[in-house]
């Protein structure tokens, strides 16, 4: 069973009908929990929702009656913590499948819920606490947190009640046991669906994280993302890397997977992230879906998987950054399947993706997605021409679609500033070939600007994994005197190469013949790893700092 034809039309002829006539219609006062989580258990209840294994050889199953029950449970247990409608609580779950229940329960308690990574500080906690006022926080209790909350709880600006899960700590509300004794029935809730449901802090490049508010219609956004750009059916097992601490978890791990009556996988390891360990659990759980970034498949096919069978896998999707026409290749070498791209943001669900009726073109981030209506902009707010590079934008003249936030909260000035004359500005830059593919440059801030040339990041890294010595690489701008700015490449090798003088010469040439001369790296500096977000995005900015 699948709920995804009570929200829109699910077939179409190719992508031209697909773009022009595709629409979601909201049940009215939609509620994630009650419309799609409720409906399930009354209707399929013992349909698979959530398969989750842990890196040390447990496994649990739930279905959607168990997720709908636990869920109640859990909303009555916040209650009695003194949560209540329009609060907003903090939740640092990792891969915990205690996230599963919490989030349609404090969604169908009209909560606000918080997602964060487990990699947060005490200054973290602090501002994030303090900024969004929220009352309640769960986390999954380890000695790292343990630590941070009981130090940052010193600098709180109000009262907060913290529990943990899956540990009791000291001092804390065991949240396990509380839900455990909770009441499995909960009364339905009235609540505004365009009241705030998610906060999301994200960074930028300058300043302190901004607080992305979504409302209670944004899982209807991922409908895109699930059933069309993934192509999602009731028989898949989809398993996307992410951590519930980050947006890519929404997209792929829960709202339009579950309309779309998906199960997904989830894989909680603590330890570092090893590539034959995802293959495995590929292979062990019979994954038939698979979507992470492109840092995760140019691990994975540096590796040896002769000896794992991953011929369960019947789709694979990349998201989180460009992919790189060279991992392409090579992924579809060793598996025989192609990689399909979606391009978004934590402000929205899928803007431009390789739908399943688009031929994936290696390098290119697909075609825009309708109700959303993605367009270029040239610097004069105009529509760009084809291969003109402008400013990927959502048209919003035809109201707010569903999926987008709605405001940088607390931030007028910040919300304005890329929501205006009828479109939201989502500060990324590409262009658009002939078939109507876009192709992405970079950010705003990453594309570089060297002797009056417009250099895409994107392209000069692409041009350096084609080199079999090149494991990862990040192109950033380095101040320069005459140019403006110069091209750096830093530089990950493959495990038995050595750098060397002649191999950064090596490196230039192999640019300067795959690419335009011009975009070759003036200067490359070779290191152990590249730093990245905890989701396998590459901090550019922090490379750029260093620099300067």
């Amino acid at each position: 069973m699948r709920l995804l034809s009570r929200f829109c039309r699910e077939n179409y002829r190719d992508y031209d009908d697909f773009y022009k006539n595709f629409r979601i219609t909201a049940p009215e006062g939609f509620n994630f929990a009650y419309d799609v989580v409720d409906v399930y258990a009354k209707e399929a209840p013992s349909q698979r929702a959530l398969v989750w294994a842990n890196d040390r050889g447990e496994s649990r199953v739930f279905t959607f009656a168990d997720i709908s029950r636990l869920s109640k449970k859990a909303a009555n247990a916040f209650e009695a913590m003194g949560v209540k409608k329009g609060d907003r609580v903090l939740v640092i779950l990792k891969r915990r499948y205690q996230y599963w229940y919490i989030m349609p329960a404090l969604i169908r308690l009209g909560a606000v819920v918080i997602p964060a990574t487990h990699l947060l500080t005490k200054k973290d906690i602090v501002y994030r606490i303090n900024s969004s006022g929220a009352v309640a926080a769960v986390y999954a209790a380890d000695p790292l947190l343990d630590e941070a909350f009981s130090e940052a709880e010193k600098e709180f600006s109000h009262p907060v009640t913290i529990a943990t899960v899956s540990q009791k700590a000291e001092g804390r509300l065991d949240f396990d046991a509380a839900v455990e004794a909770a009441p499995e029935e909960f009364e339905k809730r009235e609540i505004d669906p365009r009241s705030e449901m998610l906060i999301y802090f994200t960074s930028g490049t300058t300043g302190m994280p901004k607080m992305v508010s979504h409302d209670f219609y944004y899982p209807l956004g991922h409908i895109l993302t699930a059933c069309f750009w993934q192509n999602l059916k009731e028989t898949d097992l989809h398993f996307s890397l992410a951590e519930t601490g980050w947006a890519k978890c929404t997209w792929g791990k829960i709202f339009g997977q579950w309309i779309a009556g998906a199960s997904v996988f989830v894989y909680d390891y603590d330890t570092r992230f090893l590539p034959l360990d995802m293959a495995r659990m590929i292979e062990k759980f019979k994954i038939t879906t698979f979507c992470a970034p492109p840092t995760v498949f140019r691990f994975l096919i540096k590796e040896d998987l002769s000896g794992i069978d991953l011929s369960s896998l019947r789709a694979t999707y990349i998201a989180g950054e460009p992919l790189n026409a060279e991992v392409f290749r090579r992924w579809k070498d060793i598996t025989g399947l192609e990689l399909r791209e979606g391009y978004g943001q934590t402000e929205t669900a899928v803007l431009a993706a390789t739908w399943p009726w688009v031929t994936p073109k290696p390098g290119s981030i697909g075609k825009p997605s309708p109700h959303f209506n993605t367009t270029l902009l040239n610097e004069k707010d105009d529509p760009c021409e084809v291969g003109e590079e402008g400013e990927i934008c959502v048209d919003l003249t035809n109201g707010h679609p569903y999926g987008l936030f709605n405001r940088y909260d607390g931030d007028a000035e910040k919300t304005s500033s890329v929501m205006y004359d009828s479109y939201y500005h989502t500060g990324d830059v590409a262009w658009f070939d002939e078939e109507g593919y876009f192709w992405f440059v970079g950010r705003t801030d990453d594309v570089i600007k060297s002797s009056g040339y417009r250099i895409g990041p994107f392209e000069v890294e692409s041009a350096l994994l084609e080199h079999p010595a090149v494991l990862e690489t990040a192109i950033t701008a380095v101040p320069d005197p005459v140019r403006g700015q110069i091209v750096k490449a830093t530089v990950v090798l493959v495990k038995g190469v050595t750098p060397s003088e002649e191999l950064k010469k090596e490196l230039q040439e192999h640019v300067k013949k795959t690419t335009a001369p011009y975009k070759y790296p003036r200067i490359v500096e070779f290191v152990d790893e590249l730093p990245k977000t905890i989701s396998g995005k590459i901090k550019r900015a922090e490379i750029r700092k260093s620099d300067k």
